[in-house]
This record gives C-alpha cells, structure tokens and sequence, in this order.
C-alpha cells in the first residue's frame, strides 16, 4: 500500500463520459453520483476501475468501521457462509443471541430487535412506541417530537420523522404523528409537550439524535440531553436516542449517549454495527418491551450471517482498543481541521464534532459549498461527504492510523487551495 495519494484527472460528478457498463441506463436515478467506480479496498484505501487509489474518509457514510478487507471480517465472512447464512427467525438463531447478549452486555439497554437498516431500526422504534402509548399511557393519539434538520431513514413514517422538508416532497400525504422541535431547545420541548397532550392526543416520545450528522455534524447539549431525561422521567415519555451513524465507537465512546451522561429508553443502530454488513437494530429497556410474536418482524432481520459478522466486529473493536484510537485520531483530526480553518478564516466558520465524525463548516455569506470542496478533495484523491449544503464530513474507518489523519489534511489543504483560486 503506498503512503501517496494519487492526484486525479479532473471529473464532474453530475456529468462523465464513461458508460461504466451501462449502469446509468439500468440503474434508477436516485443518487448524484461522483464519476468514480470503485472495485477494491484495503484498510483506508479504496481503489476505482482506473487503479487510481483514494483515502477513504466517507466509509460508506460512517458504515465500514474496520475499514475495507478487515482480517477479522474477512475470516468471519468466510467462517459463517460455510456453515449457515440464513434461515427464518421461526426458529432459535444462535449468532442473534450471541450478539444481542454481547449489545446487552456493553450498553443500558435489556433487550434486541434485529433488522436490516438504520430506517427499520426507526420504524420498529416507532412501532414499539405506537403500542406503548395505547398500552401503557392511554394516549388514543400518540405523537413523536423529533428535531428540526434531523435524519431517520428512506421510509413514509422515517422521512416524516425526519424534520427536512427537502426529503419530504411530493412524498406526501406524510405519516400523522409526529411534531418538530429545533434541536438543542429545551424549552420548545417543554413547550410542545405542554401544548400537543390535548385531548385524545399526546407526545409519547422524543426520538433524537445524540448528535445530527446529516443535519451538519451538530453535537448535542448535555444540558438539553439531561433536561430532556428529566422531563421524560417525570411525564412517562420515552426517550429513544437514534445512534445509526454515531453509535458503534464512532464519537470515541461505544455509544452516543455515554458522551452526554444520559441513557435512553430506546436505541437504535445500523451502519457500523455489521461493519458494511446490512444490518439493523432496536435496543430496548425492559419496561418497554412489550412487543409480542406475530407483532413485529424482519425475514432477513438477525439471520446468522449478518449476526456473525457483526458480532466479530463489536469484538475486534473491543480486542483491538479501537475506542481509544477513535479519541487520539479524532482529536489530531479536529486540530488539523482548525489549523485549516484559520488559514482561511473567510471561508471557514467552524469545526465541531466527537471522535472521527467531524464537520467542517463554510459561511453562509460565501460562494463556496461543500460539494465544491468534495470535488477538489476527490482531484486529490480523498473522498469526503457533504453533510448539507455548506458542512464538508469527516467519517473515516475508526481504524484511521495517525499517518493518515495527515495524508488527509494535505490532501485537503490542496483542495482548498485549489478552489480558493
């Protein structure tokens, strides 16, 4: 593996002139692909058809924690499509009940729903959360509050829980149930809380992001997290924290909420869990696990290929200290990033996040997006991601050596320097 970046030939990621085997053709358009098709990786690095090497600091958007080809995943692959990869949930699952004992063991949480996605995982959330208000609170009407900017899936009741009316259009008539609050406001919570439970109706929950990535890599309060602990303790409303792109080590702690003290009712996961595995997961508390057989249900959902992959990676991260590597790369990263922003305090408004997802924010008031910025970096062989029109995001494999947090960093001052003119 080299330890230099290979520069590119310009590209546009809207407009190229290869057919890639007709893929534009038979593929739905539902992506604003980058005209690059990559066909190996190997730890960081990702290679296209072209041999051209990129550092990957998008993994597949927070999702590849070990990185690409992983020893361990890679073993645990091969192991488990030998012996059993999939049969129905009618029947015990060995490798569901190793993982969901390991989640159990190293979280707040009682009990595990598994799924294929971050979007299911939400929806069982909600789900659970629909029969909980009947049940248990007595609200004819349940309503969710989720937060202005937020992100909770693809799905009609995910998209309307996702508080971005850009996902939204021409998708309605939307799901009914859900109320918006702007994040990190406490007092329009208290406030919505106060005016929504009228009635036949009533909020039964807040689903909430410890931290908003596609909002804009936006940290939560630990203020406004323990407040939001403390209402929901006092009214009986379930707090469920959406960790599908923080969760799984990315902040620097195994899960978002040990970064703001405060423990959720509910919890979902995705992305990292598997590594770049499909897999989804609802973690509940025990007082509110009262799903019962034929309820709910995922076919594909904890079968025994998702699940062994997965658990190998929840225990590499632990063997391996990846924890512990997440907070030093992290913080070499941010203090990269700031060095950046103060050499071109015009363009650069802020740097902010936990661990390896960080954002970088352009002003307002300048020419400059993101995806400009993702463009030059690509000419120079870094893949970044947007996370809105004026936040470029840093999510590399948490396995990210401190070498290459550099690499980046050079790689990215190019990019600026280029579109800076």
């Amino acid at each position: 593996m080299s330890t230099e970046l290979a520069t590119l030939e310009p590209t546009s990621p809207t407009s190229h002139n290869f057919d890639n085997n007709g893929f534009d053709k038979a593929v739905m358009s539902t992506y604003g692909r980058y005209a690059i098709a990559l066909e190996r990786g190997a730890g960081c690095r990702v290679w296209d058809t072209q041999g051209r090497e990129y550092l990957d600091f998008v993994a597949g958007i927070a999702t590849c924690t070990l990185g690409h080809a992983h020893p361990a995943m890679v073993e645990a692959v091969t192991r488990q499509i030998q012996k059993l990869h999939h049969v129905s949930n009618l029947y015990y699952i060995p490798e569901q009940g190793e993982l969901a004992t390991w989640l159990v063991k190293h979280s707040c949480l009682d009990r595990v729903f598994f799924c294929n996605s971050g979007a299911e995982a939400n929806e069982a959330a909600i789900k659970l959360t629909r029969k909980y208000a009947h049940t248990v609170l007595n609200i004819e009407r349940p309503i969710i509050l989720t937060a202005h900017s937020s992100f909770h899936g693809r799905t009609l009741a995910t998209i309307t829980a996702t508080a971005q009316p850009k996902y939204q259009k021409n998708f309605d008539p939307l799901v009914p149930g859900f109320s918006y609050v702007p994040y990190n406001d406490f007092a329009a919570v208290e406030a919505a809380i106060g005016e929504l439970d009228e009635g036949d109706y009533g909020v039964a929950a807040i689903l909430i992001e410890p931290l908003q990535g596609e909002g804009g890599v936006r940290p939560g309060d630990v203020s406004y997290f323990r407040k939001l602990r403390q209402i929901c303790n006092e009214t009986g409303v379930l707090l469920i924290f959406d960790e599908v792109q923080v969760g799984m080590g990315r902040s620097g702690k195994l899960w978002g909420y040990e970064q703001l003290g405060v423990e959720p009712d509910i919890l979902t996961s995705a992305k990292g869990l598997g590594g770049g595995i499909p897999i989804g997961a609802m973690l509940a508390k025990k007082f509110c696990d009262i799903f019962q057989p034929g309820e709910h249900a995922s076919t594909f959902g904890g079968n025994p290929f998702a699940c062994g992959v997965a658990l190998a990676v929840c225990e590499t991260i632990e063997k391996e200290n990846i924890l512990a590597n997440v907070e030093a790369r992290g913080e070499q990263l941010r203090a990269g990033l700031k060095q950046l922003a103060a050499k071109y305090p015009q363009l650069i408004s802020d740097v902010r996040g936990w661990g390896l997802i960080n954002g970088m924010e352009l002003y307002d008031n300048v020419e400059l997006t993101s995806s400009d910025v993702v463009n030059a970096a690509i000419k120079e062989g870094l893949l970044l991601v947007p996370a809105g029109p004026k936040v470029i995001r840093f999510v590399p494999p948490l396995i990210v050596t401190e070498a290459e947090i550099n690499l980046a960093l050079e790689a990215l001052e190019r990019a600026f320097t280029a579109v800076k003119g």
